[in-house]
This record gives C-alpha cells, structure tokens and sequence, in this order.
C-alpha cells in the first residue's frame, strides 16, 4: 500500500506487498522487495535495492550523495539486505568510485536514532549501532558486532566479529573479532564473555581463546607475539579468527590494551 501523498517515482522496483507512508519520496532506481515498511517523511533515492521485512521509520535517508568531496555524480549503489530496522533520521550513503561502488548491509540488524553509514561501508549481519552512532567512510563491520551510544567509528577501520564497543568511545583502531573494548579513545578491555556466552559458545573454547589474548596482547610487541603464538592454540577456530584478522591488513592500527 503506498499513501496518496507518497511521491515514488514510476520507474521504482516495488513489491505489492511494501508500504509506503505518508510524504516519502523513492526514487526510479530504487528497488524494495516483499514485505518491507516505510514510514513517513522518509527519503529513498540513487540506485538503492532494499531485501525483504524491512521497517525503515520516519525523516531516514537513504541513497543520497555520498560526503566525499570527490565524488563527482557517478553512479555507485546501496544494497540492504533482510529483516533490518532502521530507525529515525538515519542516513545510508553509496558508495563512491574510490570505494569499490557500494555500500552495503546484511541482515537483522538495527541502526538506532541518527545514526549514520557512510560511503563504501560494508556491515554485515546481526550488527547493532546504537543511538547517534556514524560509521566514517569505508569502515568494514562484521557479524553480531554491538556499538554503543555516542561512539563514533573512524573512516576506514575494522571492527571484527562479535566486538563490543561502549558507549561514548572513538574508535580510531581495528577492534578485533570477540574484542571489548571502550575510552574516551578505544581501549582494549579484554574479550566479549557475554556476547561469546550468549552464542553458547563452549567454556573450554572461551577458555582457549582467552589464553590465546593474553598471549597476543603480553606486551606491546604484537609482531612477535604473533609470531610466537603456539600451533595448539591456533588449532581453534576463534584463535585462528583472530590471528588472521590480525595478519590480514598489517598497515591498519590494532586496538590494544596499550593504545593511548
């Protein structure tokens, strides 16, 4: 069902099952599967696909121009998956040439008030960004990650799988998968226990993995700890998700429990 005061343009891709609230506006590109919800005053533009059983509420924007002054009006996209809610005054920006083209998000997540996800950002699934959270541009989020409210994500790190960040934190260092970490400048705090509990994960492989952190993390020489880090331990699977997190990109800044 869409409003009558709803303006999408004719061209637009939309499921007959989707509804579309009063004063929004969607645009020709835009593509919005079954059983998705839009609220009011909300604004979907450029080339943005959106899954299925989506509710986006009011004054959201997604697909507008990207904040990256050099952008110049190419053509690059959004893509959303299923099951997400978006809340009030969020902000989705595409992607930019730069960037690979795309910003892009998965399923089952929430996005509270205001937060923002800006170009060329990919979030994966189950992620929860709390009240006036922004990603900056190119910030790579992975599965069942949780950031708290006021927190703000600088452009270009990485925030590994099931990583907790308070609230209030700037997270200017790649967090790593199972991390918590909070400050007023990131500081890693240790493992996320509760979230690793919540997942039924088995104590003797929490146990293993917290071995393996204080191993990793002994001191500030974080090379060699790697390097030294024993092949029993790298036998489990979050150890070896962690150490290849931490191999994959040696040139991004890790968050430790000595960053300053």
């Amino acid at each position: 069902m869409i409003h009558k005061t709803a303006i999408v343009d004719p061209k637009a891709k939309i499921s007959s099952s989707v509804i579309i609230g009063p004063y929004s506006v969607v645009g020709p590109n835009v593509e919005i599967n079954e059983n998705s919800e839009v609220g009011s005053h909300v604004s979907i533009i450029g080339k943005t696909k959106i899954g299925k059983n989506n509710k986006i509420y009011p004054f959201s924007s997604i697909g507008n121009d990207p904040q990256d002054l050099k952008f110049n009006g190419e053509e690059t996209k959004i893509e959303i998956g299923d099951n997400n809610k978006i809340r009030e005054y969020v902000t989705i920006n595409p992607g930019t040439n730069g960037g690979g083209g795309i910003t892009k998000i998965g399923n089952n997540c929430l996005f509270m008030v205001s937060s923002h996800i800006a170009h060329d950002c990919k979030v994966g699934n189950n992620v929860i960004l709390a009240n006036n959270v922004p990603l900056g541009g190119h910030a790579e989020i992975e599965d069942n990650v949780i950031i708290g409210g006021n927190s703000a994500v600088q452009q270009f790190t990485r925030i590994g799988r099931s990583a907790m960040i308070g609230g209030m934190c700037g997270v200017v260092r790649d967090i790593i998968p199972y991390g918590i970490a909070h400050g007023n400048r990131s500081v890693l705090q240790g493992l996320n226990l509760i979230g690793l509990r919540r997942k039924n994960i088995p104590n003797k492989e929490i146990m293993t993995l917290s071995s393996a952190y204080k191993e990793i993390f002994k001191n500030e020489n974080l090379t060699e700890n790697l390097n030294s880090l024993s092949e029993d331990l790298k036998k489990s699977d979050l150890v070896l998700e962690v150490f290849n997190f931490l191999e994959k990109d040696k040139k991004r800044p890790i968050c430790t429990p000595f960053s300053k």
